[in-house]
């Protein structure tokens, strides 16, 4: 898969599963483009190690829940590389609490981040690819959004809400030639799983067929093939990276 000249924006890039996409696709010789809310050390270090490595890479600030913002960004973007060939929305929180005890705070930052996130990203960025005649939009959802997760009413709303929206986008996209499919990671070695409980983890590990928790390149080589030419009839589609949970 060669990405050369084509520029890919993916939200929540610095850390986790969207570090290891920023990687993979500057790699394949892709103008990359990652956004970052809070972890600007992080950004500063992936973006300087990139560009290192001859790579053409650029991070910027970015709250995927502000509306303008994103429409900001977008505009940026276009207007200094020209087009987006590819989004990924992958930018996401999780705060984690049963339903009797969360508040108002943890349910909308979880749902403005991942369900509305996904929404701001998209819609700004589909004026520069129908002007194209093309694109890719991949949303990262969850398995959380098929199966539920206990004490996750709000993050498997919102990932569930993620994969809905890709579905319908798709139908609206699909005869415009702009690709829309979704990729949902199971439990995936990340900073994010290290947080839990070494006893918690291991009821997770219970539940996954091939008994290990997944790797953040596992997850990125899928979002990199539904981003090329090979994935080309594909739309619409939720693709489960999981070890078989779902």
């Amino acid at each position: 898969m060669d990405f050369q000249n084509k520029i890919v924006l993916i939200t929540g890039g610095s850390r986790g599963i969207g570090n290891e996409i920023t990687r993979q696709f500057a790699f394949k010789g892709a103008v990359v483009i990652f956004t970052y809310s809070r972890s600007k050390d992080e950004a500063t270090k992936l973006e300087a190690e990139l560009c290192e490595k001859g790579c053409v890479c650029e991070s910027i600030l970015l709250d995927v829940t502000n509306h303008n913002k994103c429409m900001e960004a977008i505009e940026y973007i276009t207007k200094k590389y020209k087009k987006i060939d590819v989004l990924i929305n992958n930018a996401g929180v999780t705060d984690d609490s049963f339903l009797m005890f969360m508040d108002e705070m943890s349910w909308d930052s979880v749902i403005n981040t991942n369900l509305k996130g996904t929404y701001n990203c998209s819609k700004a960025v589909i004026p520069s690819m129908l002007s194209e005649k093309e694109g890719v939009i991949i949303n990262i959802s969850s398995v959380s959004g098929q199966v539920g997760g206990s004490g996750q009413t709000n993050y498997s709303a919102s990932k569930a809400g993620v994969i809905g929206f890709t579905k319908a986008l798709s139908r609206e996209l699909a005869r415009k030639k702009i690709r829309v499919n979704s990729v949902a990671p199971g439990y995936i070695a990340t900073d994010m799983l290290n947080k839990v409980p070494e006893k918690i983890k291991h009821g997770f590990k219970d539940k996954i067929s091939v008994g290990r928790f997944g790797e953040a390149a596992e997850v990125a080589k899928v979002v990199l093939f539904l981003a090329s030419d090979d994935a080309s009839y594909i739309h619409g589609q939720v693709i489960n990276v999981d070890g078989g949970i779902v």
